[in-house]
């Protein structure tokens, strides 16, 4: 049994793009289990671009990730030791262990655990596919977008954790589906792997103009849905080419995470086309999660339900990871593996 467990605390609030500074490596002791408790080894840590939000300060939509504490992440693991009559040693678990080795759970604390099972789904597919970046693409679409069969529904970050999923979603209702993403080989998989119709580079396109073309080509018919990962020139883009009554699932701005402004180059087009755009925290839908977890979980196991992930290894790799997940330099779920 291991006695010691490596984490990595928020040390400074970054200002503008985090470094690797603004994180902090820490060798503590594992606590003695009180009654209640469990003691989890994490197989894998969940890095996610909502990280980022939770570093700074200010007003958002839940608190700061505090300074000297352990950053905020979701695990996927095993119990190893467990004084709680709910979990026995050898159980897999889901929860937020955050960015580190082992955790110590109270097993009644609401949400903090839950069992898994890993004989038909993987393990790592409980932080992406069938975890919270699935049920997010569950919900932004089912739920706000609400496609019906024929429409050309668009997804930003085509080739991420969430908007993967969104875009295969899409298709087994009957839509046409659209991804954005950054890259000819991202592009590639969005297509061949993942089934889109089509996939727009826009590294390769010059402004919005260029992007709102190549959407015009790829969307002949417009567009009825968007799940928006990222904002900015391509939010304005799909303005340009969305339809009637379309509905905008809001569901992550990354362009403007370290701070730059993100501003609207046509928001009248909201009234002219009589938009729905609403933002959305899937944490916020807990009892809805079930449902969508089963879906999710289903689709994984019969093949149907396709995913990528990038894999760094050891907690040491977690500081670069999450600053490449940034920058675009992940291909799929971006994960830790910490065994």
């Amino acid at each position: 049994m291991a006695t010691a467990n490596k984490r990595f605390v928020l040390a400074s609030r970054p200002s503008g793009e985090p470094t690797a500074q603004n994180f902090r490596l820490e060798e503590v002791p594992l606590p003695a289990l009180n009654d209640g408790e469990v003691l989890v080894r994490h197989h894998y840590l969940s890095l996610d671009p909502y990280m980022r939000g939770r570093m700074n300060e200010g007003k958002s939509y839940a608190q700061p990730q505090p300074l000297d504490a352990v950053m905020i992440g979701g695990t996927v693991g095993e119990v190893v030791e467990s004084r709680a009559p709910e979990y026995k040693a050898g159980d897999k678990v889901v929860g937020m262990g955050g960015w580190q080795q082992y955790a110590v759970v109270a097993a009644q604390q609401p949400g903090a655990l839950r069992k898994i099972d890993t004989s038909r789904v993987p393990i790592s597919a409980y932080l992406g596919a069938v975890g919270m970046p699935g049920v997010t693409a569950w919900y932004g679409l089912n739920k706000i977008i609400e496609p019906k069969e024929g429409e050309t529904i668009v997804v930003s970050a085509a080739s991420g954790a969430v908007g993967g999923v969104v875009g295969q979603l899409a298709k087994a209702k009957g839509c046409r589906a659209v991804g954005i993403a950054g890259g000819a080989d991202k592009c590639s998989h969005v297509v061949r792997d993942l089934g889109f119709d089509a996939c727009i580079d826009y590294k390769r396109l010059d402004g919005v103009s260029a992007i709102a073309s190549a959407l015009k080509e790829s969307c002949p018919d417009g567009i009825d849905g968007y799940f928006e990962n990222v904002g900015g020139p391509i939010l304005d883009a799909v303005m340009q080419n969305a339809n009637a009554f379309s509905r905008i699932a809001l569901c992550g701005m990354i362009s403007g995470y370290n701070g730059a402004p993100i501003p609207m180059a046509a928001p009248q087009l909201i009234l002219t086309n009589r938009m729905k755009v609403q933002g959305f925290i899937v944490s916020e839908h807990l009892p809805l999660w079930p449902q969508a977890l089963a879906e999710l979980g289903e689709r994984v196991a019969k093949g149907t339900l396709k995913y990528r992930e990038s894999v760094a290894q050891g907690i040491e790799s977690a500081p670069e990871a999450f600053i490449g997940l940034l920058k675009g330099r992940n291909f799929g779920k971006q994960l830790v593996k910490l065994i």
